[in-house]
Order: C-alpha cells, then sequence, then structure tokens
C-alpha cells in the first residue's frame, strides 16, 4: 500500500481579520470555526521512530532537528495502547506544545507524525470517552476543536506525515496542517467539494492513496518504504526545501493564503499587499535581493 504526504494548502474560516483603515492595515485575533468529526475515514500504512535530542512527553514527542535541519519540529504521537487515539491527557499535551510554538521565531517548519507502527491516529479515545460523563463531552470536543484551530493557525508551514492509519479526529488533526492527507464535516469539503465529502462521510469509506489522488485529496502519493517511514521521509524533505525561505516571507505568504481564499478576489489581492508590506522593511528581504545580484544562497536570519 502507499504512503502518503498528500500537499495542498486550504484556506479557514477565522483565526485572523483583516480590517483596513486608509493605508494601513491591522490584523488582529478573530473568531475561530472549526470541524472536529469522527466519522470519514482513509487508510496509510507503515510507521518508524525519527529521533533528535529534544524535550519530550510520555503521549507526545516533541523534538527540535538539529544541524541542517535546525528550525524543523517534530511532533510525534506515542500511545502505542491506544492506537495514537486522542485523550485527555494528549489533547493538553498538545495544547501546550502548539501554543508554545506559535510565538517562537525560530521554528521555521512543524512535522505531525506518529511514533507509533502503523497507525496514524485512530480518532477520539472512545473507551476513555465511555467513562465521560455526558456533561464533560462537550468541553472535550470543545478542547478538541480548538486544538484543530491553533495547529491550522500556526504562522509557519505545517505538515502532517501518515505512515499509518488515520481516522475520525485523525483526520481532521492533518487537515488542519498545510501539507494534508483527510479531512471532517468543514475542511474535507473545502478540499474535494460538498459532494465528494458528503459521500465519504456517509460511507466511512476507507481510502487507498491513488484513491485518494484522483478526488483531490492528496498531491503526493509515495511508495512505502521497508522501513514504513516514506510519508515522513517526503515530509521531511519538503520541510528541508521550505527551511531555506526567508521564515518572514513563508509566515506572511501562508497567512495571505489562508485569508484569501476566503474572500473575493479584490480583498484577496489587499490581503495580499497587506502581507507583502510586513516584508519591505525586513534585512531579509534585502539579503534575498543582494544574494540574487552576488549569485549566491541567501542566508535568512527572520528579521
Amino acid at each position: 500500500m502507499a504512503a502518503l504526504a498528500g500537499l495542498r494548502v486550504l484556506g479557514y474560516s477565522g483565526g485572523v481579520a483583516w480590517v483596513a483603515r486608509a493605508a494601513s492595515w491591522r490584523v488582529p485575533r478573530g473568531q475561530e470555526l472549526g470541524g472536529q468529526v469522527q466519522l470519514c475515514r482513509l487508510s496509510v500504512c507503515g510507521g518508524r521512530q525519527y529521533s533528535s535530542e529534544a524535550k519530550s512527553e510520555d503521549e507526545l514527542r516533541v523534538r527540535y532537528l538539529e544541524g541542517e535541519e535546525q528550525g524543523i519540529v517534530v511532533l510525534g504521537i506515542n500511545r502505542p495502547q491506544a492506537k495514537n487515539a486522542i485523550s485527555k491527557g494528549l489533547l493538553k499535551s498538545m495544547m501546550k506544545t502548539v501554543d508554545s510554538l506559535k510565538g517562537n521565531n525560530k521554528v521555521r517548519t512543524v512535522i505531525l507524525r506518529s511514533e507509533v507502527p502503523g497507525v496514524f491516529c485512530a480518532g477520539a479515545d472512545l473507551k476513555e470517552r465511555a467513562k465521560m460523563h455526558p456533561s464533560e463531552v462537550g468541553p472535550f470536543v470543545s478542547k478538541a476543536r480548538a486544538l484543530m484551530n491553533e495547529f491550522a493557525n500556526l504562522p509557519m508551514p505545517t505538515i502532517a506525515a501518515l505512515d499509518g492509519a488515520a481516522l475520525g479526529g485523525g483526520l481532521e488533526m492533518a487537515l488542519a496542517t498545510d501539507i494534508i492527507v483527510a479531512g471532517g464535516t468543514q475542511r474535507l469539503p473545502r478540499a474535494v467539494g460538498v459532494a465528494m465529502a458528503k459521500e465519504l462521510i456517509f460511507s466511512a469509506r476507507v481510502l487507498d492513496g491513488n484513491e485518494a489522488k484522483v478526488i483531490g485529496l492528496v498531491s503526493h502519493v509515495v511508495e512505502q518504504n521497508d522501513e514504513g517511514d516514506a510519508a515522513y521521509k517526503r515530509a521531511l524533505a519538503l520541510a528541508r526545501e521550505f527551511i531555506t525561505q526567508g521564515p518572514i516571507a513563508m509566515r506572511m505568504a501562508k497567512l495571505a493564503i489562508n485569508q484569501g481564499i476566503e474572500v473575493d478576489l479584490a480583498t484577496g489581492l489587499a490581503i495580499e499587499e497587506a502581507c507583502y508590506a510586513q516584508v519591505i522593511p525586513t534585512k531579509d528581504r534585502i539579503e534575498g535581493l543582494l544574494a540574487f545580484k552576488d549569485k549566491r544562497p541567501p542566508r535568512y536570519k527572520g528579521e
């Protein structure tokens, strides 16, 4: 079976509100819209641990890569006993980690992967859910939805590497990244269209890599390797490409795409102009021009 590392940039409602006043723009935090579901499924395979010295927690291992890969952060979900199902503990760890990444200008790309062979995420932890009081379920789902939104709102590029089965909320988690493999009731229709999204969700159909590519759900389908980490390796290769680019320009590009896709073309072009205006006074822009003139690779510092 093929492993997946889907490349598709999606917009989402909320996260940033654009407010125009004369020639000035500001970018405040806005309302968030979620899409936490546990219906649609996608089948992928494999998985192997990659490591680099960094802080870690039991259910979520956070690795800051070094050397030529400095700037890449790998988040590894590690709940083998529950097939990486989303528990209260995992949710808390992920929210804490995502919150710490938001303001870290040294982070240039985030990869979300599994460290459990054969599975990415089995969705919600239904065994834990069964023990919840009905009054606890709503707040838990709201927190899970908030996590997806926070992940989608990270300013740097994000990649989901699926070397294993992704079910329900696991798909939604992947869809919240910029490079995705699957989705839910709100984000999935934006990726494959309303009719196809309904068909997949209503049937809970399992798709292989080629089927997912045919319907436009993924852009990259790579053959699985003996180690079972082909999707992760493809994601890492993409991340290496990303970290050579200007980090400020990358963040502004992501912001322009995510917000522009939700509005009409004229407003989208205005958003693009506002984003570019944030890049003009940076040292990185001058470095890019000098590097082009000197015919050498640029050395961006995020300044």
